[in-house]
């Protein structure tokens, strides 16, 4: 019993300190909206790469409402994620992978 325990424990932590690949995160959260370089319903990647900072697009995920006027858009549709901050930072990264595309 105590093996399995601690091979449960031993598999958990693998697990949890996997890093995470921005390019799934993309898939699972943003790919309905936005594209690496073609224009979606949202701007593409590749244009929030040229324009916007890593602060800049981590402010705009965390708090879309919240960012949008900074970014002089006249509304936000952008949904609201509660990501954790791996995915965030994997997702972030991504998109700035994009830049001169």
């Amino acid at each position: 019993m105590k093996k399995i325990v601690i091979l449960i424990l031993a598999l958990s932590a693998f697990l949890y300190s996997k890093d995470i690949d921005g390019k799934e995160v993309f898939k699972t959260y943003c790919w309905g909206c936005h594209h690496e370089t073609a224009e979606a319903f949202g701007p593409p990647f590749s244009e929030i790469a040229n324009n916007r900072s890593k602060d800049e697009i981590r402010a705009y995920i965390i708090d879309p409402k919240a960012m949008y006027e900074a970014f002089g858009y006249k509304r936000t549709v952008m949904t609201e994620f509660n990501l954790s901050d791996k995915q965030l930072d994997a997702v972030t990264n991504y998109i700035l992978l994009q830049k001169g595309k």
